[in-house]
């Protein structure tokens, strides 16, 4: 979903990067989360995710696994199917010198579908609003997350907790900005 004309950049908003640039190309559903929403969900979190695993499924721009890092996750793994957004992530990473911060080229449904470790404590699923996603990467997830692991789910409609517990999640919290409804999920007992 594209909303006109989407910025060339956005600002990191909070931790050790707060008002560092990152680059937002011009590509069919390409939105950066908006800072608003950023800024609810880190207050959800909480603002110091230092230890946290983080798992940025359908990295785009990078907004949200950066945000992460920024806020001292130990560990943030971007995953992104296009080789130019690829690029642009890896020079961001290396531009803020992030450590623990790694970018793969790689399809995150499929990705996420054959990883058999465990052990992300938060996962963003914020995929282009109309690829028909959001099923089956909140299922893919599932086996992605440690116990009790938490999930960042952004889409076009709100998700109810009716809809999200054959899956496997509960509802914690969920709110809207404009266009884009943000929840955050946990994962239930396996």
């Amino acid at each position: 979903m594209s909303r006109g004309s989407a910025p060339h950049e956005v600002r990191i908003i909070g931790g050790q990067w707060k008002r560092s640039k990152l680059p937002v190309a011009d590509k069919p559903g390409l939105r950066p989360t908006p800072d608003r929403v950023r800024e609810t969900l880190f207050n959800w979190l909480g603002q110091d995710l230092t230890g946290w695993r983080c798992l940025d499924a359908f990295a785009g721009s990078g907004t949200l696994g950066f945000e992460a890092a920024s806020r001292g996750a130990t560990e943030v793994l971007m995953l992104e199917c296009d080789p130019q957004l690829v690029q642009a992530l890896r020079a961001s990473a290396l531009r803020l010198k992030a450590q623990g911060l790694r970018v793969e080229q790689a399809d995150a449904l499929s990705w996420m579908k054959r990883e058999t470790r465990t052990g992300f404590d938060l996962v963003f699923i914020d995929p282009p609003f109309d690829a028909g996603l959001f099923e089956p990467a909140l299922a893919a997830s599932r086996g992605t997350l440690s116990e009790g692991g938490l999930v960042y789910l952004e889409s076009p409609t709100a998700w109810t907790g009716e809809q999200l517990a054959p899956l496997g999640f509960h509802l914690l919290r969920q709110s809207r900005a404009g266009a884009v409804h943000f929840h955050l999920l946990q994962l239930g007992p396996r």
